[in-house]
């Protein structure tokens, strides 16, 4: 029996996105492949969002390149890789950024001074650049203000800041470099670290890979199976809600049902930021570029599987209630977001899902 064969779902009515289906209600892989040999715009409209602002998928090509000053990104590169930035000597950024994991982190939370474990996964900075805010609760606005959070945090890598810059001068020839990436002034200042490492941040930009090559018109480059999870991605799973543009992110902050509140992992994320109670549990939607490669997934690093992070999706995500008058009572109890729904994705679906996710 092949793939598509499988995919039979027998449906009592046919809706939109079934529209390549057979009388017997399995995937017609032909019928997909000709549906999307046809410009982007005449593609399947995405399914499940509630805005009019969306924005179509786009090869990487289409983002407009940051404006970066070369020296400067040289400097931040080095910084980056430079554990003397942190107290113990012992932590770069790219201890918790690895660039052989797509500048992610292999573990859940990351390991950071004295071996304190932080409380949220670090994710990779694959696009940061484009990003309209930074961290998973949004309370950096650029990449400058971004960049010395980590330096200073307790958990991570716990350097005093005030001391910083004159550390950095007594090391080998930081000054004169400096002095070259600033025009002439050798002072090393905690703005100018700041600059160096988000310049730098900003020339990490994911590689293009075969669904780029599919959105510029190489339509061979995905396999049938694939396809099929390109189709599911835009209609019946809903994930264009999200994840959409170039960078497969809106940007925007949403409650998954994940915020543990009241028990361990508890996290009420952006709330944390912002101090409003709409904000209990929204974490920001991270780019989906690369993400085979940047597990554990989640704004905690819960998840180590993409295929448990799509059965929780096609469950509709956890929907705590109030489980007495308190909790009702409770401005801060959280509330998952509507556009999440039990999706009904066969496991043949969601294991095309999971091939077309690991073309990204």
């Amino acid at each position: 029996m092949s793939f598509f064969a499988m995919l039979s779902f027998a449906p009592a009515f046919a809706p939109a996105y079934a529209s390549c289906t057979t009388s017997g209600g399995a995937w017609d892989a032909a019928c997909l492949r000709t549906l999307y040999t046809h410009d982007i715009g005449e593609w399947p409209r995405p399914q499940g969002m509630d805005r009019a602002d969306w924005r179509e998928m786009a090869p990487l090509s289409s983002l407009r390149p940051p404006a970066t000053d070369p020296a400067r990104s040289a400097l931040g590169e080095r910084l980056f890789f430079d554990p003397r930035l942190s107290r113990s000597d012992l932590l770069a950024c790219i201890s918790c950024h690895r660039p052989s994991h797509g500048f992610a982190d292999t573990q859940a939370t990351s390991s950071g001074h004295d071996g304190r474990l932080g409380k949220r996964n670090a994710p990779t900075v694959l696009g940061a650049a484009y990003a309209t805010s930074l961290f998973w609760d949004g309370r950096a606005a650029s990449l400058e203000e971004q960049a010395l959070g980590p330096l200073a945090h307790p958990d991570e890598m716990a350097m005093p800041l005030a001391e910083l810059p004159a550390k950095l001068a007594a090391l080998d020839d930081y000054e004169a470099v400096f002095a070259r990436a600033f025009g002439g002034e050798s002072a090393v200042t905690l703005a100018r670290i700041a600059s160096a490492l988000a310049d730098y941040q900003r020339t990490l930009l994911p590689p293009e890979t075969r669904f780029d090559r599919f959105l510029s018109g190489e339509r061979g480059a995905l396999d049938d199976r694939e396809l099929l999870g390109l189709h599911l991605f835009r209609t019946k799973a809903h994930c264009m809600a999200c994840h959409d543009g170039p960078l497969l992110s809106d940007n925007r902050f949403h409650n998954l049902g994940l915020t543990w509140y009241g028990r361990q992992y508890e996290d009420l994320g952006r709330y944390e930021a912002t101090g409003h109670h709409t904000d209990v549990g929204r974490f920001r939607t991270p780019t989906l570029r690369q993400v085979a490669h940047t597990g554990p997934w989640m704004h905690n690093g819960r998840f180590p599987l993409l295929s448990g992070i799509l059965n929780m999706y096609n469950a509709g995500m956890p929907r705590p209630r109030p489980a007495n008058e308190e909790q009702e009572r409770d401005p801060l109890f959280p509330a998952t977001s509507e556009l999440l729904q039990p999706l009904q994705l066969t496991p043949a679906e969601l294991e095309a899902l999971e091939a077309f996710l690991r073309t990204l």
